[in-house]
């Protein structure tokens, strides 16, 4: 068994750019959804906002970054492939435990503690996708983590999320949620490649050939639902209060 080294920017900042920028996007697009939801006095309204907000978090900001960045990731030497049913369950873990966050501070009275709580599951979502997302990479070897600098990337990820929750909820001006979007995306990226170099991987000849879906073969659908996702939020978010004043007319 040989030890390797990685490259996470095997095409250069042609994938941290981008990666960077949907996180910001998909992050902004859900604070903007938790927001409408605390303002929301219909508690289904208000949990339908919810449900947008973890899509665009979970699924835009955080799913899709990941894989975006991981078109930079490379093993030299070595095929690297995906497989598609643990990347799926990443997906539903990032959008669930995403979604639980938002929930404790915009469908039950906003409390501090509950600021905190919701920051953790934000923060441990986003951690948990970005390795469960890693467990789908299949090659001929295996992957090993330091534990420091995985921890390290968990607090990254927790504080982050806390923070971006405190501006949107707390500080109520367009400035102030731009920057709880910038925030969130320093959040998911910072953790992303913070979690990155905490991998180390060991290539073995012994290994079977791997099996599985090529990067890009894996990232152009998931960017083409995610592109969807944008799109109908953006929708909604844009229309609703045209359809709240249709109501009271």
């Amino acid at each position: 068994m040989h030890h390797d080294s990685l490259q996470h920017f095997s095409d250069g900042l042609s994938t941290l750019v981008p990666a960077y920028v949907v996180s910001v996007i998909g992050s902004l697009i859900g604070l903007a959804c938790m927001a409408r939801a605390q303002g929301e006095p219909n508690r289904a309204l208000k949990a339908r906002w919810v449900v947008f907000g973890a899509f665009a978090i979970g699924g835009v900001a955080i799913w899709l970054m990941h894989f975006i960045a991981m078109l930079g990731f490379d093993v030299p030497d070595a095929s690297v492939k995906y497989s598609v049913p643990p990347t799926a369950l990443s997906a539903v873990v990032a959008i669930g435990v995403v979604g639980a966050g938002l929930s404790v501070v915009t469908l039950l009275r906003f409390t501090r503690m509950r600021l905190l709580i919701a920051g953790a599951l934000a923060g441990l979502g986003v951690a948990g996708m970005h390795y469960l997302g890693m467990s789908a990479l299949r090659f001929r070897g295996e992957v090993s983590y330091d534990p420091a600098l995985v921890a390290l990337s968990c607090v990254i990820a927790v504080v982050a999320a806390t923070a971006a929750f405190w501006f949107t909820l707390v500080v109520r001006t367009a400035p102030a949620r731009v920057a709880a979007g910038l925030i969130m995306g320093v959040a998911v990226t910072g953790m992303h490649y913070t979690g990155m170099a905490a991998a180390r991987v060991s290539t073995d000849p012994s290994f079977p050939v791997p099996r599985g879906a090529d990067a890009f073969d894996l990232v152009f659908p998931v960017f083409v639902t995610s592109a969807l996702v944008v799109a109908a939020l953006l929708w909604m978010l844009f229309t609703a209060d045209d359809d709240a004043l249709g109501e009271v007319a």
